[in-house]
């Protein structure tokens, strides 16, 4: 097998990565494909250095892990200019849609192009003449043309875990012509969703003036590449053995003792307004002020890691939620009873597989997301004979797949409380239909599918 090079923005600690547990997503997938190639994961090792050290460390395969990690620093310049600065105060923003967000400073791209060439620089002379290249994610978007002007031949790919916006959207991004002639360096760009394709080919007819072929072949800036849907998947069956074990852990017991019988509605988000956490704290306030009889019976539980504590609208929507968690809190809670736990730290995941199993409805309800597995990882934990219901956005990624969850727009916060009610005073002949369409969805589109129809498809010709 042609071996496998992964480029990403950072390259998780194998190790660590096998202690927590980890049984779906992106890390699992990218092990995975590089354990059968034998192959490379390239990227930035998380450090942050004054005076990085000038060669990439390499760390060589082992039995358990035949493959090598190869890793670079950043210096605090670098991490505020290219991370911090253009990835996610400028690309996050507009490709979610906030393009009010967005912080524009033209050395913040300048070092987004330092570190992307610093990138390829540093792999180039790793990569040998039949390796496949696989590059994710919106950090690394120069790195295709880089690859190129250093002469590299090989096949490359790139896939977008985010959503791709709409022509006029990403063309308020000053560099937009810059980026997407990048890509098309590529042979193969992958996106999460049919929308999300539908948008690229609308900007290369409409922005860059190219053509759109039937066959997925497109022309632009002078290069012919194909772009596909390839939508991220999960490892169902693991994930639910996880969800079984965990449900009978001591954490799950606690949790299950201070519900006291009481159903349970859970959320798990990175902390970012683009998750809709306000919009749908409000929703749950809904929910408790139309629906005096949820109250007393209904627990909601909201788990949201800090993140990006560094850029201020992260600290904006922090500031947010927790004055609506103590509004409604305040206006609802009785001694023996407080409807909403905001847990601002993450769980192992096995451990976050048991709270899933064990509740009756999951709020997933991002005003933008590129997939969110969240949503397929909460079907996959449930109990086949006492499946609770999936309430999701119609802006994630997800709902072109799973059609058996309740859908809703998540501005539309009264509409989102009323589906609340419907989730928890569904049948369970209702409940379990629902859930079996939606697991056999999941099923047929897995992580191991997804990974390898990419694979297969950067290989074609």
């Amino acid at each position: 097998m042609r071996r496998i090079v992964i480029v990403s923005n950072r390259v998780a600690p194998v190790n660590e990565t096998a202690s927590k547990g980890a049984t779906g997503g992106l890390a699992v997938a990218i092990l995975d494909t590089l354990r059968e190639s034998n192959g490379l994961w390239f990227g930035w090792s998380g450090n942050v250095r004054e005076a990085p050290v000038a060669s990439p460390a390499i760390a060589e395969p082992t039995r358990d892990n035949p493959f090598e990690t190869v890793t670079v620093d950043l210096t605090p310049a670098e991490h505020s200019g290219y991370y911090n600065g253009y990835a996610n105060r400028i690309l996050w923003p507009v490709l979610h849609y906030r393009t009010d967000l967005m912080e524009y400073h033209s050395e913040d791209f300048r070092t987004y192009q330092r570190v992307n060439a610093n990138f390829v620089s540093q792999l180039v002379p790793l990569l040998r003449e039949d390796d496949l290249i696989w590059l994710h994610d919106y950090h690394l978007m120069m790195a295709p043309r880089d690859l190129r002007q250093a002469g590299v031949k090989n096949r490359i790919g790139f896939f977008l875990h985010t959503p791709f916006p709409s022509a006029e959207v990403f063309a308020t991004l000053p560099n937009h012509r810059e980026l997407i002639s990048s890509l098309c360096h590529c042979d193969l760009i992958g996106f999460q969703t049919p929308g999300d394709l539908r948008a690229f080919e609308d900007y290369i007819t409409h922005e860059a003036g190219g053509q759109v072929h039937t066959n997925e072949e497109f022309e632009a800036f002078g290069r012919q590449f194909r772009a596909q849907v390839f939508p991220i998947s999960i490892d169902p069956e693991a994930f639910a053995g996880a969800a079984r074990e965990s449900s009978r852990s001591n954490i799950a017991n606690r949790l299950r003792e201070s519900l006291d019988g009481r159903a349970l509605m859970v959320g798990v988000d990175r902390l970012d307004y683009s998750k809709g956490l306000p919009e749908r704290f409000l929703s749950f306030e809904h929910l408790l002020d139309r629906y005096p009889e949820n109250r007393r019976r209904v627990t909601f539980l909201q788990i949201a890691p800090y993140s990006r504590t560094e850029v201020p609208e992260y600290k904006l929507i922090r500031s947010r939620l927790e004055g609506l968690s103590g509004r409604i809190n305040g206006r609802f809670s009785e001694v023996d009873w407080t409807p909403l736990r905001y847990i601002n730290r993450g769980l192992a995941r096995k451990t976050l597989a048991g709270v899933l199993r064990h509740s009756r409805v999951a709020l997933v309800t991002p005003l933008r997301d590129g997939m969110n597995l969240v949503a397929k990882e909460y079907v996959a934990a449930q109990d086949p004979e006492d499946p609770g219901v999936l309430v999701l956005s119609r802006f994630a990624g997800a709902a072109h797949e799973l059609k058996e969850a309740l859908i809703v727009n998540p501005l539309d916060y009264e509409n989102t409380g009323e589906a609340l009610q419907r989730a928890l005073s569904m049948s369970l002949d209702e409940r379990k239909e629902r859930w079996s369409a939606l697991m056999e969805t999941i099923r047929q589109q897995d992580i191991t599918a997804w990974r390898k129809s990419f694979i297969a498809a950067l290989k074609a010709h």
